[in-house]
């Protein structure tokens, strides 16, 4: 169906601080991306400019999203247009529920019985009507992600780490829910979401068909490939080669 996403020449600085630099990456509709790459290489970075949040500095290049310059746009417009991140650390968000929290996310899309249905299946039914996050477990945590972007229903959706801090029965939901939410356990034609995952552990990679990986090192985008083929040469060789080939 063609480019949903184009990056061209990304340069973006944090606080006075160049983290990422000439990144060139596309995403076609109903692609899957994983992005590997050691603590501090500009991985959340990347999905956080993606996003719009202002602490991200775009010094140089364009974003491009369904065929419209989002470069400087602001963070509601992106997501009116249809992109949503799950967290890695999600805030605490006082003096809102969930249930609230998901309504406006929803924004009309879903009903009270819809919502009810995916809360049930992600084990959250009891979380609904207390503040977001608030005294959460880590698991609880990204479920409640999610959730949410289940309820958005965002055709580019960024995934940050959803492994991070979440027990081995936790996984197993999540991988699954992740699957539903990104399409994959529909008929091929009629997947159109689009994601980009950030993974350390690759445990992900056993719930969803992910279609390409790369490897973000010292900010650079390197090693694009077959996300199982990556995840096993770190395993062996870990990010060393990385710095060869730069």
């Amino acid at each position: 169906m063609g480019e949903m996403l184009k990056v061209k020449n990304l340069h973006v600085s944090v606080e006075g601080r160049k983290v990422l630099e000439d990144i060139n990456f596309s995403l076609e509709y109903g692609e899957i991306a994983v992005l590997f790459g050691p603590n501090g290489a500009g991985k959340t970075t990347f999905i956080m400019t993606l996003m719009g949040f202002p602490k991200y500095k775009i010094e140089k290049g364009k974003i491009i999203f369904k065929g419209v310059d989002i470069t400087y746009m602001d963070i509601s417009e992106r997501a009116k247009l249809g992109m949503g991140i799950s967290f890695q650390r999600p805030p605490v968000v006082r003096g809102v529920s969930l249930r609230k929290l998901l309504k406006i996310v929803s924004n009309g899309k879903n009903t009270e019985d819809e919502i009810l249905k995916y809360a049930e299946k992600l084990n959250l039914t009891n979380h609904l009507d207390r503040d977001v996050n608030d005294g959460f477990s880590g698991g609880e945590v990204k479920r409640a992600e999610l959730l949410q972007l289940l309820m958005q229903k965002p055709e580019l959706v960024f995934i940050d780490e959803p492994e991070s801090g979440v027990d081995l029965e936790n996984i197993v939901l999540i991988g699954e829910i992740t699957n539903h939410l990104l399409g994959r356990d529909q008929r091929v034609k009629d997947v159109k979401r689009s994601a980009i995952v950030i993974t350390h552990t690759g445990y992900i990679l056993d719930y969803i068909n992910a279609d390409r990986g790369y490897i973000l090192f010292n900010g650079k985008l390197m090693c694009r490939g077959n996300p199982r083929d990556i995840l096993s040469e770190i395993k062996k060789n870990g990010y060393r080669r990385c710095a060869t080939c730069q």
